[in-house]
């Protein structure tokens, strides 16, 4: 099943896919999802993010190969935005390229967990577009908070994913367009360090709780994105996200 959360005549409620593709409320009836305020389809715990964990991406970015261990960054809960809603891309800034990522849900409090035990924990999976701004970046190793952390630089849904839902998630297509010019188009199948191996290297260091969402990197495509744009990344039998690029009049909000 598809879980998501909106805002619906004031009110901000649980909501579902419906059999045409549509929004179902709690009362069953069916809206469009243009009619409803899209927000993250739960509120999430901590947010892992995973830099340069697809070869071809590292390699789009002048690295020879991508990093033998994991690396991982934090994110805060004000990054995370919703379907169909608006990312500003800062006026002073020459390139600011999107994301588009597989984001694994835990569903258990756990510690340790072996690889072969991993799937167990999950929740489920969203399409996550985590946007990064190349001025910004002083270390590929060490990202700096404003490369990833601005407020609503990650949309994130429109769906949460049951885990039972996804035979694979090792084998799933990623695409981005941009203005519905196709730029990116790679699959999970191509991560350096699989989803098993992710939850078992992060659960090794620290207890995973409930809502942690663990963003897994992007493939090769990554391109600038400017004022104006709809960017759409979408992930096989996850979701179809939506997001439009603002400039600075998001910070008065308006």
């Amino acid at each position: 099943m598809k879980h998501g959360r909106v805002v619906y005549q004031g009110q901000t409620v649980a909501v579902t896919e419906s059999a045409d593709g549509n929004v179902q409320l709690p009362d069953g009836s069916i809206v469009a999802e243009t009619a409803v305020q899209w927000l993250p389809p739960m509120d999430f715990g901590t947010i892992f993010a995973l830099g340069l964990n697809y070869a071809d991406h590292a390699k789009e970015i002048a690295f020879n190969k991508a990093p033998e261990e994991p690396l991982v960054f934090l994110k805060g809960p004000n990054a995370l935005n919703g379907h169909r809603c608006r990312t500003r891309r800062p006026s002073d800034v020459t390139y600011m390229h999107f994301e588009c990522e597989l984001g694994v849900v835990i569903g258990k409090t756990c510690r340790n967990v072996r690889k072969e035990d991993a799937y167990s924990v999950v929740a489920g999976y969203v399409t996550a577009n985590d946007y990064a701004i190349r001025d910004y970046l002083e270390n590929y190793y060490r990202p700096n908070l404003r490369v990833k952390n601005r407020d609503g630089a990650t949309p994130v849904g429109p769906w949460l994913v049951d885990a039972a839902d996804i035979a694979d998630p090792m084998h799933l297509r990623l695409r981005s367009w941009v203005n519905g010019e196709l730029k990116q188009d790679g699959n999970t199948a191509d991560m350096v360090h699989s989803i098993p191996s992710l939850i078992a290297h992060l659960s090794s260091m620290m207890t995973l709780n409930p809502g942690d969402l663990i963003l897994t990197g992007t493939p090769d495509g990554v391109a600038d994105s400017r004022v104006g744009d709809e960017i759409v990344t979408e992930i096989e039998g996850v979701g179809r996200l939506v997001n439009f690029i603002g400039g600075d009049e998001l910070l008065s909000g308006h």
